[in-house]
């Protein structure tokens, strides 16, 4: 799991990037690299967890983020991660 802590200044130019980082996000997760991604309403901590098999790995895939200049990682090792999304849904119909 990666805390980033977040400028208490969002800058022009870090305002700028949010959209390719989105879209980054959304191609990391698409390739399975990255499970979740979160933003706290006060937008001071985002929460990303990554599959990566080493720290250096998570730190490579930090590095492609556009907004990765702007943020300090702070990485937690996770013994397991568990969402509803991984639960099997049935459907009566």
């Amino acid at each position: 799991m990666v805390e980033f802590e977040l400028p208490e200044q969002l800058t022009e130019d870090f305002l700028t990037l949010i959209p390719e980082q989105r879209l980054m996000v959304d191609n990391l997760m698409t390739e399975g690299k990255v499970r979740s991604y979160s933003l706290a309403m006060d937008r001071s901590v985002l929460w990303m967890i990554l599959d990566a098999n080493s720290e250096f790995e998570a730190m490579e895939i930090i590095a492609q983020l556009p907004l990765s200049d702007y943020m300090q990682p702070f990485i937690s090792e996770l013994m397991f991660h568990t969402t509803s999304e991984a639960t099997l849904h049935f459907s009566l119909n």
